[in-house]
This record gives C-alpha cells, structure tokens and sequence, in this order.
C-alpha cells in the first residue's frame, strides 16, 4: 500500500509493527475474541491511531491475509513461468511454500482460521487469490502429466493432496527447531512423487537436480520475503 500524502517516512514501518502484533493476537484468541482495546493496547496506540494507520479491525484481517498471498503468488508465477521440467518446479514450489509458512507463522495461523470473518468483496478477493495459487499446483500437476513424469490422475485431487501436505505444517511446526524448509520439502516432496510418478520414471535424483538448480541460480531463493519466523 502507498503512503498517503503527508505521512512521514515512518508510516509503513509503524504501519507493518500494528499488523504484526495484531496477527500475533489473533493467532493467539482468534480475531473474534480479539477487540479493538486489545490491539490498541498491545501496540501502544490510541484507538484513533488505528483508524490513521490501518482503517478498521476487519482492514488488518485483509491486510494480514495480503501478506500471506500477495508474495506467494508472485513466487508462484515466477516459478510456473521457469524454464525447467515441472517437477523441479513443482520442488521448488514445495520449498517456497514451507519457507513462508515458516517465517509468517501468525499470518498463516490468521490466514488458515479466521478468513471466514472476512465479508463481502474482500471475501471474495481472498477467495479468489487462493484459486489462483490452487491454478499454479494445478497447472504444474497437469504438465508433469501430459510430459509422462506424473502418472494421469484428477488435477484437482492431485493438487488437492500436494497442498494437504504442506498447508497443515503450521500447526506443529518449530521454526526453531531441526526441520527447516529444506528439508520437510525434500521429505514431502518425496512421498509426494514416490506415490504420483509413473513407473520407471526416477525421482532419486530429484535432490541433485535441486542442487544443480541453485547452484547455476546462486541469487535464486524461493522465499517470498526476508523475515525471522516467530515461535507461537
């Protein structure tokens, strides 16, 4: 979003804090439970500083949801739009979606659970965002199997099983802890292709081929943006 003409050039960063703490409330009661009062106080602000900064309570759910989406789909477009088989896409968008799951976890917590609270158009944008993602999987899906990689099965039940895989990470996941992005997308992303390629095709070297990639891309990275992860 734009600075509004006239503000300082510490808006967007006192902006970005109110919307980081307000996510980590959420994440924590629920956007329902969670009042205005609350968020004020949390972010050491009057009530009218919220309607300067942000607008509304439901506006910081949309914003929080846009954090979430916005980076995603412009990875995902980009890694849809590379010159490389489509599993190795389909690698890479494993890792880039654990990586943000990782460092956004409050937003993906909001994100997963409260987005019914948001109404009318900014509903239907929300919704619309996710079936554009769901189109990427879906349409890398479908080229892994007209290439002969994948074994022919529904698109839609084929990416309905790579995102249940990853989505539900959140829940349990320690950013802190020994399993970093990396490493669940190679763990995934194995028991994903083990079960969906075609006989005879190879997927041991699928890790090489990761390798290979990042090493002839050394300013590639899959993650949408640069952000310490907090622990809930």
């Amino acid at each position: 979003m734009a600075r509004p003409p006239g503000h300082g050039p510490g808006y967007e960063i006192r902006r970005e804090e109110i919307i980081d703490t307000a996510a980590a409330l959420f994440a924590k009661k629920g956007y329902a439970a969670t009042g205005i009062a609350e968020i004020c106080d949390a972010a050491d602000m009057a009530r009218s500083g919220l309607y300067y900064y942000i607008g509304s309570k439901e506006k910081l759910l949309v914003e929080i949801q846009n954090r979430v989406m916005q980076p995603m789909l412009m990875m995902g477009h980009r890694i849809a739009d590379m010159d490389e088989d489509p599993v190795l896409r389909l690698r890479m968008l494993s890792q880039m979606l654990l990586e943000h799951i990782l460092m956004w976890l409050d937003h993906i917590w909001v994100y997963e659970h409260d987005y019914r609270n948001l109404r009318g158009v900014n509903r239907r944008l929300l919704l619309d965002q996710r079936s554009e993602f769901e189109g990427i999987v879906q349409d890398l899906l479908t080229a892994a199997m007209e290439e002969g990689s994948i074994r022919k099965t529904d698109p839609r039940l084929a990416t309905l099983q790579f995102l249940n895989l990853h989505n539900h990470t959140y829940q349990w996941v320690d950013p802190r802890g020994e399993w970093d992005a990396a490493h669940l997308s190679r763990e995934y992303c194995a028991t994903l292709f083990t079960g969906l390629c075609t006989p005879g095709h190879r997927v041991e070297d699928l890790e090489e081929r990761m390798a290979e990639f990042l090493q002839r891309r050394e300013n590639f990275t899959t993650a949408p943006r640069t952000r310490r992860a907090r622990k809930r």
